[in-house]
């Protein structure tokens, strides 16, 4: 059952289409998928005080309904090092269209994942997962399989990637603690389960997995078009 935060984000969304990525992460955290640590800082100062709890570096993302592809307008920027360069990545990100604040997180590293879903007309919500990161358009090492998905599932979609041994230990890199992953996976198909037609497609991209935690540092949800 969805929680009632849940309900009221996505309700409210319908007005731009799409989450915003600091609803976005709570929802998914309601949902016991594993998100950074992270605040929606509406003034300078506040993404400062964040930043402080959170604990430098930071990465820091414009938050505004009129920009979905932050990366398009410079709206991101990893590990700030400290409380000048958050004021002044800031104070750019306020120039942008429709600014509403600005999203602060810790920095996470490891494996990039990608995680999605949408819902397709033929075979109803079905869930992806792949290699991630800036590249996942290019080289498309991704698995489908329909929701919801069981235990068993997730290793047999990991297994179908052609990148799977870089999550093994390939060349004596680490591996990653397949069993969270597993976990996330199967939180967020019973969360794509649960939303049914509220939304149009979920991207969880990227999902840094390391040896010690699997968590989704960057969450689009956009919603159907409105008859």
């Amino acid at each position: 059952m969805l929680a009632a935060e849940t309900v009221a984000i996505i309700a409210a969304a319908r007005a731009h289409g799409w989450v915003l990525e600091p609803e976005a992460l709570r929802v998914l955290a309601a949902a016991g998928v594993p998100v950074p640590r992270f605040a929606w800082a509406k003034s300078k100062a506040e993404a400062q005080a964040a930043a402080a709890r959170i604990g430098y570096p930071v990465v820091a993302k414009v938050v505004s309904p009129e920009i979905l592809h932050k990366s398009e307008v410079r709206g991101v920027r990893p590990g700030l090092a400290d409380a000048g360069a958050l004021a002044e990545a800031y104070e750019e990100f306020s120039r942008l269209p429709g600014f509403a604040g600005a999203l602060v997180a810790e920095m996470l590293s490891g494996q990039e994942l990608i995680v999605g879903a949408k819902t397709d007309f033929q075979f109803g919500p079905v869930v992806l997962l792949g290699i991630g990161g800036t590249a996942v358009e290019i080289y498309k090492d991704t698995v489908t399989r329909m929701a919801p998905l069981r235990a068993h599932d997730v290793p047999a979609m990991l297994a179908c990637l052609r990148g799977s041994r870089l999550l093994t230990g390939h060349r004596g890199g680490p591996a990653i603690d397949a069993a969270r992953l597993t976990q996330l996976v199967l939180s967020f198909s019973k969360l794509v389960m649960e939303l049914g037609e509220r939304i149009d497609s979920i991207d969880l991209n990227p999902v840094f997995c390391s040896p010690e935690r699997c968590v989704a540092a960057d969450a689009r949800i956009l919603l159907p078009p409105r008859s």
